[in-house]
């Protein structure tokens, strides 16, 4: 008997769209660019890589990856986002950009050598499916690295967008029974607040 897949406790966002999306959208791409330094510093990110950021919003991320001379494609299921990116991006030749979801990633199979999500696991429709897609998309040795902010238990609203301690060690333990290895969690303080990290690799031999 298959196991139902696991479906997220934000999978029910009606997604960023209209006014409200626009505001997000633009306060992403203020906020957004510490986080983005940290996914490529955290996942020493090189010319020699293909990242897919998923989630990616107004393109903070993907940017940062693209200093890198990494080739990038920014995936992100809501349209006005990824309007916003490709402005904000003043077309980079190393960045694309596609509407998508973790679970119907727009990369051929192995293309990724990094995929990472930044703030956003929390709102994928289906974490099982997800990860099985990040299996399939990542190269055999590739790097995955997410980032969630830390919540509080019972959080409401607002508050409670990210994790708390027991969903990112549910998320680890998922990645691992989707057949990644070297999972491990880790707590980023900065400022006021921290934030989960988890990082996993796709296994098998890199190859060149």
């Amino acid at each position: 008997m298959t196991e139902p897949s696991t479906v997220n406790h934000h999978a029910d966002h009606a997604g960023f769209s209209g006014a409200i999306g626009l505001v997000a959208a633009l306060g992403m791409l203020v906020t957004g660019r510490g986080n983005a330094r940290f996914a490529a510093e955290s996942a020493a990110v090189s010319d020699t890589d293909r990242v897919v950021d998923i989630g990616c919003g107004p393109g903070n991320a993907a940017r940062a990856a693209a200093k890198q001379a990494a080739r990038v494609v920014g995936v992100d299921p809501s349209a006005l986002m990824l309007r916003l990116a490709r402005l904000a991006t003043r077309d980079h030749p190393n960045v694309g950009w596609a509407q998508g979801t973790a679970e119907a990633l727009p990369v051929p199979d192995g293309w990724a050598t990094v995929a990472w999500s930044l703030k956003t696991v929390h709102h994928w429709k289906d974490v099982t499916a997800g990860l099985a897609e990040l299996r399939r998309a990542l190269a055999p040795a590739g790097r995955l690295v997410v980032l969630e902010r830390r919540v509080q238990p019972g959080a409401t609203g607002l508050a409670s967008h990210g994790w708390t301690e027991q969903q990112v060690e549910s998320f680890a333990a998922q990645c691992r029974a989707a057949g990644f290895t070297g999972v491990r969690v880790e707590e980023h303080r900065r400022g006021r607040g921290s934030a989960w990290v988890v990082r996993a690799v796709r296994p098998g031999a890199a190859t060149q």
